[in-house]
């Protein structure tokens, strides 16, 4: 797979050093390549590993991911996409900033997203040890074989993502999410032939009380999870309660479809588009693709949870793997029945598929890293009189330092240490990044799109509060001790974002809009019609004429418009 992913970065990688072509792929990017990237880049070890390891160590409660990760789609189509891809920027920093005619804001969004990125991609980079660790079980040059996937599979895509920019990266991820959905249809199809029946294992697994593999004493043993619904008494596979209770399960939910929108790696995404209605398209399609995946992720989270325990007496294998027929490590489940229904090569397989969905990942989140850090820091403030090439290279240099970063702090990280505390750790990583998206950035993004009053200064003021808030209610959700407090905490969207909108809102009615409002607005929500006709008397009152026209880009400046353009 690398050397096929490799080959496409290699045929497709920018031919003129282009920020345009580097980061945004020349905005020629068609609906159901698009939507197909977009899969490729959002479901990521989180989806591929963590969801069928939420389902399969806390059932029920397992299932508000994958629901949480699929309907966050929903409000991108409504609100966001179309006039998202109209306004047509580089970045969401770049398109906050035209949009409220500040630097300020513009750096202010390049700080929270370096953080949403980074809380992102070290999820994914303890997904690749995890899977790498079981499908090699060993290291390299004396590393453990847990820091060999980590840094091995960073490695690996920094340089793929530095060869290919968006174009490559684009085509890689269409390739890398069809190799995904193939593994998860396969791997379907076999529980399913062998006689899984989805209604009759829940109805199975909930007659008993569920309980999890905790280490504790030097020793591992079963514990049985209490119901955070109703205390005192078990939690069951098929009840709600295992893991979350009332408030935290709709604070959860709430998290994952806010930040959603909020997500860089995604957002930019639609910059791609030819067109605000391609940018729609595109959206209908993920929400039906997203669909399927997650629905087979929680089957095959369910499946796992029957079938690796009557599995466990007849495979020796499993014994390293297993507390009395429970995986110690959630995230093991697609992998080992891949092995159970395949052998070494279904293994492969999957781990092969999992391996994909990291990368995939990583590079989404580090062309999002190289187009804040590149164009909107180092274009527009520390060398305004940058080549094209240049720009291109301190994107390539941002892209290898962030994945530095992030493959340091997930070698650092255990994921047995932290299983007895969390669904899934990868899961669970990756909700702290929607939560800070969700918090700090999506609120002010909607508000931008939608409140022409929003003021650069109310911009930052919410986006500060969103992030703050979100930041100290992780802080203190580590310490708290009430089960139900911590997972409030611990999903804080539906407290931080209300509190990121009425301060924008607040602070936006006392400072001043900008001074192109009514022409930003324009852009944002106009039809085609709307602006060709003003623009066509701009030009005319300029005294410009049809053929210089044509030769004139929207913001005023000479030279050959994009494709987007043209359309748009």
């Amino acid at each position: 797979m690398l050397v096929i992913v490799a080959g496409i970065a290699a045929v497709l990688r920018p031919r003129a050093a282009s920020t345009l072509d580097f980061y945004l792929a020349g905005q020629r990017v068609g609906v159901a390549t698009n939507a197909c990237a977009i899969c490729g880049d959002y479901f990521s070890a989180a989806s591929f590993l963590g969801v069928a390891a939420a389902v399969y160590v806390s059932g029920l409660d397992g299932v508000w991911y994958a629901t949480g990760f699929a309907a966050g789609f929903v409000p991108v189509l409504l609100f966001v996409a179309a006039p998202l891809r109209r306004f047509g920027e580089f970045s969401i920093p770049d398109f906050l900033g035209r949009r409220l005619e500040s630097e300020k804001v513009r750096l202010a969004a390049v700080t929270v997203i370096q953080l949403i990125i980074l809380s992102y991609l070290v999820p994914q980079a303890v997904g690749s040890g995890i899977t790498w660790e079981l499908l090699v079980g060993h290291g390299i040059a004396g590393l453990s074989p847990y820091a060999t996937g980590v840094l091995f599979s960073t490695a690996a895509i920094t340089a793929l993502v530095a060869l290919g920019g968006m174009r490559g990266t684009t085509w890689t991820q269409a390739v890398q999410f069809l190799l995904l959905l193939s593994a998860f249809i396969w791997l379907t199809i076999a529980v399913i032939g062998a006689g899984f029946n989805y209604p009759d294992a829940v109805a199975e697994l909930t007659r008993e009380p569920l309980g999890n593999p905790e280490h504790a004493g030097g020793q591992w043993r079963t514990a049985t999870e209490p119901n955070r619904i109703e205390p005192g008494t078990p939690a069951y596979f098929g009840e709600p309660g295992a893991r979350y209770g009332r408030l935290g399960q709709f604070a959860l939910i709430i998290t994952l479809i806010m930040g959603t929108a909020g997500l860089p790696h995604i957002m930019n995404r639609y910059f791609t588009s030819p067109t605000g209605t391609a940018a729609r398209m595109t959206t209908v399609w993920v929400l039906g693709l997203a669909g399927l995946f997650y629905t087979l992720a929680v089957l095959l989270g369910t499946a796992a949870r029957t079938i690796i325990a009557d599995a466990a007496d007849e495979l020796p294998w499993l014994d390293a793997l297993t507390v009395h027929g429970v995986l110690r490590v959630p995230e093991h489940a697609p992998l080992v029945l891949g092995r159970i229904y395949g052998g070494e090569l279904g293994l492969g397989f999957i781990a092969t598929g999992a391996l994909v969905a990291v990368m995939s990942t990583i590079a989404g989140l580090l062309l999002a890293s190289a187009a804040s850090w590149g164009h909107d820091v180092y274009e527009r403030h520390l060398n305004p009189r940058a080549t094209q090439r240049q720009a291109v290279w301190a994107g390539r240099i941002a892209v290898a330092v962030v994945a530095l970063l992030s493959a340091v702090i997930a070698v650092s990280l255990r994921p047995d240490s932290l299983g007895a505390l969390l669904p899934s750790m990868v899961a669970t990583m990756v909700t702290w990044a929607f939560a800070l998206a969700g918090s700090a950035l999506t609120p002010v993004f909607l508000l931008a799109i939608w409140w022409p009053r929003t003021t650069a200064t109310g911009a930052i003021a919410g986006m500060s509060t969103g992030a703050a808030a979100a930041m100290a209610m992780f802080a203190a959700g580590t310490f708290a001790d009430d089960s139900g407090l911590r997972e409030m905490l611990l999903t804080p969207t539906v407290v931080a974002a209300p509190l990121a909108v009425v301060v924008t809102i607040v602070v936006s009615r006392h400072t001043s809009t900008p001074v192109n409002l009514e022409s930003l607005w324009l852009r944002l929500h106009g039809t085609a019609a709307d602006r060709h006709i003003t623009r066509l008397a701009r030009l005319t009152v300029a005294g410009v004429t049809p053929r210089r026209a044509r030769a004139t880009r929207h913001d005023g400046t000479r030279g050959r418009m994009g494709k987007g353009e043209r359309h748009e």
